[in-house]
């Protein structure tokens, strides 16, 4: 198994700006790395930190033992943030992470099924306690809904020839493998589309897990709620690893950074926007961090802080 390393790690936390009495949250513990590393900022603070995967929990506490105690690891999808934070008397905080993607020790495990590079079963939960799996959506979804979720999520241009050809093959017998739905989209796309650069089943794969997962839904309503929480000159960090993710995060940002004043007022208004934009374009992986971690390569951070 590869060793997952965080990606913009420094970057992200000095972002954060972080006051050592502070009450800080990371939506997306996976490893550690970014917890660990606030947690070695933080004095009289504490740090909350949200997961959903057993595996990731039990990795991450081995290393947050060894930095400190003041944290308290939540295990619940980040979409409860606001109820799970206020059911332990916290309403509001002075800073946010999220670090969205797949860790890399998930898609190095076959058995959860989110690689297109490793057989095994069609799976792509996060949270291994729910019903829902790419398998369920491969077998049972209509033809019309993988198109629209091939097209939406995955950005995939062949989505209706990919949906189609999965639904020649689930009328023969079941698709259960990984490796038996990277063969089907092979075979309903182009000799021209293959031989390109990039493996053909990554946005397929990509949709599947965005919708096995609701994460766009997800993701934009715990940003929203975790926006309301933040403290006078809390900040709000975000990683994003796809486009779609990225425009969603985007949009926000700006929306909350701009005064909606009508067009034509013939007075100045002095009223602040609540919240700024710390950098107006995106923050990327330095050259030294492209060329050591390969997982950077698509990583983009906005960040926005409350006035």
């Amino acid at each position: 198994m590869s060793e997952h390393i965080t990606v913009l790690k420094e970057e992200a936390v000095n972002a954060l700006n972080i006051k050592e009495n502070g009450i800080y949250v990371d939506a997306t513990l996976g490893c550690g790395g970014h917890s660990s590393l606030i947690l070695s900022k933080l004095k009289g603070g504490h740090l909350y930190s949200f997961d959903q995967d057993d595996y990731a929990i039990s990795r991450a506490k081995e290393i947050l033992d060894q930095a400190a105690s003041n944290y308290t690891i939540i295990k619940s999808n980040f979409v409860n943030l606001k109820q799970k934070l206020n059911e332990l008397g916290v309403e509001h905080i002075d800073g946010i992470l999220y670090d969205l993607g797949v860790s890399s020790f998930q898609f190095d495990m076959e058995e959860r099924g989110f690689s297109y590079r490793l057989d095994g079963p069609l799976d792509m939960r996060m949270n291994q306690n729910q019903e829902l799996s790419a398998k369920t959506i491969v077998n049972e979804w209509p033809t019309s809904k993988l198109i629209e979720i091939f097209y939406r999520y995955g950005e995939e241009k062949f989505a209706k020839q990919i949906a189609f050809q999965i639904d020649k093959v689930r009328k023969e017998h079941e698709i259960s493998t990984t490796f038996e739905l990277v063969d089907i989209i092979k075979s309903a796309l182009p000799q021209k589309v293959l031989k390109q650069k990039g493996h053909p089943a990554k946005q397929v794969f990509q949709a599947l897990r965005v919708a096995v997962n609701d994460e766009l839904t997800v993701f934009e309503k715990s940003l929203l709620d975790a926006l309301d929480m933040l403290n006078p000159d809390g900040r709000a960090v975000v990683i994003t690893f796809q486009s779609l993710e990225d425009r969603i995060c985007k949009s926000i940002f700006k929306e909350k950074s701009t005064l909606d004043i009508p067009n034509g007022l013939p007075i100045v208004i002095k009223e602040e926007a609540p919240f700024e934009l710390i950098s107006r374009k995106p923050i990327l992986p330095s050259e030294e961090e492209l060329n050591h971690n390969n997982r950077s390569h698509s990583a983009k951070m906005r960040v926005l802080r409350k006035r």
